[in-house]
């Protein structure tokens, strides 16, 4: 439990509380409909894809900038961060989200609030279609994150926050015509709770969850293994000190800094 007499580890909190918020408050903000007619379905992606890309640069080197529980997800089951840093990183991703769409909700007009952006099925698809295609959005996002986050990868190539930024935005240009690319549970619940429906609300959990899970294990133990044994797995998992896992910097429970580089 050293990690809750940690400054780092409350700043990590924080940040990932204030990460979501804007992301929240932003995306949602992009995907209101202001006019009539159908809405532009490059905007919303370009939207959520831009402001995720900007607080991985702000915040990256703070918390890791997950802004997701499917990712903090993803990273627990690849015993990357300790079981009570990703419980408390998921209550500040939920709650950030709320706050930012409450935000959202207090400075926009009755007549365009509308749903708050609510993630539905488009007519037609089965809530099975759905959740299968929302496992595939999010498994090329958690395997983009765990390819540009990886301190091992030698030779990293242009800026980590615009290519997890393309990754979401390329979610949602496929995943809003299905299930209005939700990705990220926080990102549903949030305008979930607001507008009181929480029709099929269980696949944006499901989901995402499998595929941040299926995303880790295939590239933590299949594209490329870390030589972690089974103790020191569960070290980290338990939130032990960086100098009980033998000086190395993987399985400290600390958050996986990001060296962006600029394009």
């Amino acid at each position: 439990m050293w990690e809750l007499r940690s400054a780092s580890f409350w700043r990590a909190i924080f940040a990932e509380f204030f990460a979501t918020l804007f992301y929240v408050f932003f995306g949602l903000g992009a995907s209101l409909r202001w006019t009539p007619g159908p809405l532009h379905v490059l905007q919303v992606a370009l939207a959520f894809g831009l402001a995720l890309a900007t607080l991985v640069q702000a915040v990256g080197h703070i918390s890791g900038a997950h802004v997701n529980p499917a990712v903090t997800f993803a990273f627990l089951v690849g015993s990357q961060m300790s079981l009570l840093r990703a419980l408390c990183y998921m209550a500040a991703q939920l709650l950030g989200a709320v706050a930012g769409a409450a935000v959202l909700y207090s400075v926009t007009p009755p007549a365009v609030r509308g749903n708050l952006a609510l993630n539905t099925l488009h007519p037609g698809v089965s809530v099975g279609q759905a959740t299968t295609v929302e496992i595939f959005l999010t498994l090329q996002f958690v395997l983009c994150i765990f390819a540009t986050y990886d301190e091992r990868r030698n030779g990293r190539l242009g800026s980590v926050a615009l290519a997890v930024g393309f990754s979401l935005t390329l979610g949602h240009l496929f995943g809003m015509y299905y299930t209005g690319a939700g990705m990220n549970p926080a990102r549903s619940f949030a305008p979930a709770i607001l507008t009181r429906n929480f029709t099929n609300h269980w696949v944006y959990w499901v989901g995402p969850i499998i595929g941040g899970g299926l995303g880790s294990l295939l590239y933590d133990f299949l594209l490329f293994p870390r030589l972690k044994n089974v103790s020191e797995r569960l070290s980290i998992l338990k939130g032990a000190r960086p100098s009980d896992s033998n000086g190395q910097p993987e399985g400290t429970g600390e958050p996986v800094e990001l060296k962006t580089q600029a394009l």
